[in-house]
């Protein structure tokens, strides 16, 4: 499939990521690709191929996601920006073993600040971008890397703190304002050529959870000695890659929730139009204020 004019960027693709094997993929079929990782891009986009762009971005950080949107927008000038893959997120404490959230700096729960909120801010601020992409040849499109695990997600926690706190639930919560703000965007802006997509990747072997075992010496050294295993039962980062290469590329593709390049129905939680409709509003407003 050729990509050739089509300007993609592709967040957390870091070395074994599943952000890395999409990025190498449309990377190959002509794209022109810029990743961003939080350390290192330089070094994550050579791994990835010639003329990839690395650049740093950290979700948490509101400098950070805005000087990375005004680079592009600088960067790409009249033609925009084709595609966004929103792929950059964490999963921590694998374990279930927090009893109270871990905030940011900000003081927001570490996995909705992240995963939701960064991802947003960032979403928002390459719009101008997107639409000029979509005004240029009516068809730019988000991709999103949500989860299965959004159907842990309550709507009724979008609004209120999550209670009784659990990681794996806030984990899902943030998957689940995800997938919401994709039916969202894509309500506002399919009429302008801009369309969006929600995509769960499947089980993947990938680095994320290094990161979620950090500190806990006997548990990575048990998955290191169970790695090959773990390797052949899970997908692959570039098997996994497929559907949100598949929601980036395919044409007249419909918006919505895929999975294993399938559109399919999310969470009942997820259908929620007016739920939708609501966090996409107050998102905007913690985006705009200083």
């Amino acid at each position: 499939m050729g990509l050739s004019g089509r300007r993609v960027v592709v967040t957390g693709a870091s070395p074994g990521s599943l952000g890395a094997a999409t990025a190498r993929v449309l990377r190959e079929w002509g794209a022109d690709v810029v990743v961003t990782t939080r350390t290192d891009p330089d070094a994550a986009a050579r791994a990835i191929g010639d003329d990839v762009v690395g650049r740093s971005l950290d979700l948490t950080d509101r400098d950070s996601v805005a000087a990375f949107g005004d680079w592009y927008d600088d960067r790409s000038g009249a033609a925009g920006l084709d595609v966004l893959v929103n792929n950059a997120g964490i999963h921590l404490d694998l374990r279930s073993s927090w009893h109270e959230p871990l905030r940011t700096a900000d003081g927001h729960e570490i996995h909705w600040r992240t995963n939701y909120l960064g991802t947003m801010q960032l979403t928002h601020g390459l719009l101008p971008a997107l639409a000029r992409a979509a005004g240029r040849t009516g068809d730019a499109r988000v991709v999103t890397v949500v989860s299965k695990l959004h159907e842990r997600g309550r709507n009724e926690f979008l609004f209120n703190p999550l209670t009784p706190y659990n990681s794996w639930d806030a984990y899902g919560l943030s998957k689940l304002a995800l997938v919401h703000a994709m039916t969202e965007l894509d309500r506002r802006y399919a009429a302008e050529g801009l369309s969006a997509y929600a995509v769960h990747p499947g089980s993947v072997y990938t680095n994320i959870a290094d990161r979620g075992l950090e500190g806990h010496r006997l548990l990575t050294g048990v998955r290191r000695l169970f790695a090959p295993l773990e390797r052949r039962i899970l997908v692959s980062p570039r098997d996994g890659a497929q559907t949100s290469i598949h929601c980036a590329t395919a044409p007249s593709l419909p918006s919505g929730y895929y999975r294993d390049c399938a559109l399919t129905t999310p969470s009942p939680e997820a259908t929620d139009v007016e739920v939708a409709a609501r966090l996409w509003e107050e998102t905007g407003r913690w985006i705009v204020a200083a």
